[in-house]
């Protein structure tokens, strides 16, 4: 990969590199719960963000859930999440996600959720509720919880600490340069500060992800490995930004599969316990992994 930020925008219709391609799922296990999804219409992220990593996933017994509703408040220049005036909350959601999981009979859950800086707690209450109720309800399934920033305000973050889920994770997303533009309302050291926070509390394991292709050099990508090993994170994922809609960011470039390999071996030997890397990697990829 050329260190140099490419100044081009890449042409609208260019066709995706070959390594992006993939087949559509398939198998046995990935049918039953694409019926039990359609059946009793349930709300994962895997089927809403069409995830290329689907069928294996589910394959291998990990969903992906959303909660706190589908509106953002913030207006990230990557997400295709819609932005705006999020719904009133849903005290239900958190028996509605727990029966989800044990109606697909999930070994490994993945919670995210949009941000909600127009609530008081930031959503920290849901979120704390809901990881209760999958216990409850699923007292085999472990957990991760792919939380937001929540501003950086420890009590919030603290909710999630206190039901010590296996893994929790917050994304960095990009490196510092471009976050401004990328995250917008979001900032690279607050990001690597909640992180911090959730190691110094005693949080087992931790995991954060970032996407390439947005215009950052090799270097930015070596320099923010080395910031969130410093902030103890123990898991990292890699992968590849493509454009959700022409509102959004544009691809400034393909990273080959020799340059995310290269950024695996630099992340393993910088002392990660695990390092995802390719360009279909998404944060909860394999995140049944990620538990030892």
């Amino acid at each position: 990969m050329n260190n140099e930020t490419a100044s081009n925008i890449l042409p609208e219709r260019q066709a995706k590199p070959k390594w992006l391609r993939v087949k559509l799922p398939t198998g046995k296990k990935y049918t039953e719960l694409r019926g039990l999804v359609d059946k009793y219409k349930l709300n994962t992220i895997c089927t809403s963000g069409s995830c290329p990593n689907m069928g294996e996933c589910w394959g291998e017994g990990t969903a992906t859930f959303m909660i706190l509703g589908n509106i953002c408040t913030r207006s990230c220049g990557f997400c295709g999440v819609k932005t705006g005036r999020p719904e009133t909350v849903d005290w239900d959601e958190p028996e509605k996600v727990a029966r989800s999981i044990k109606i697909m009979s999930i070994k490994h859950a993945v919670l995210t959720s949009v941000d909600r800086d127009d609530l008081k707690d930031m959503g920290s209450i849901m979120w704390a509720e809901t990881v209760k109720a999958v216990r409850r309800m699923n007292p085999e399934t472990t957990l991760e919880t792919l939380i937001p920033d929540f501003q950086g305000i420890e009590k919030h973050i603290d909710r999630i600490i206190d039901v010590a889920p296996e893994v929790v994770s917050h994304n960095i997303e990009t490196v510092r340069r471009l976050t401004r533009e990328v995250r917008i309302q979001a900032q690279y050291d607050r990001s690597m500060g909640v992180l911090k926070y959730l190691k110094q509390q005693g949080q087992r394991r931790t995991k954060s992800g970032i996407m390439l292709g947005l215009g950052e050099t090799r270097e930015e990508v070596i320099e923010t490995l080395h910031d969130l090993k410093a902030n103890d994170v123990d898991v990292v994922t890699i992968g590849q930004y493509l454009q959700p809609s022409k509102k959004h960011l544009p691809v400034q470039q393909f990273i080959n599969p020799d340059q995310f390999k290269e950024y695996e071996e630099i992340g393993l030997d910088l002392g990660f316990r695990h390092v995802e890397s390719s360009a279909l990697v998404r944060s909860s990829y394999k995140a049944q992994k990620h538990i030892n």
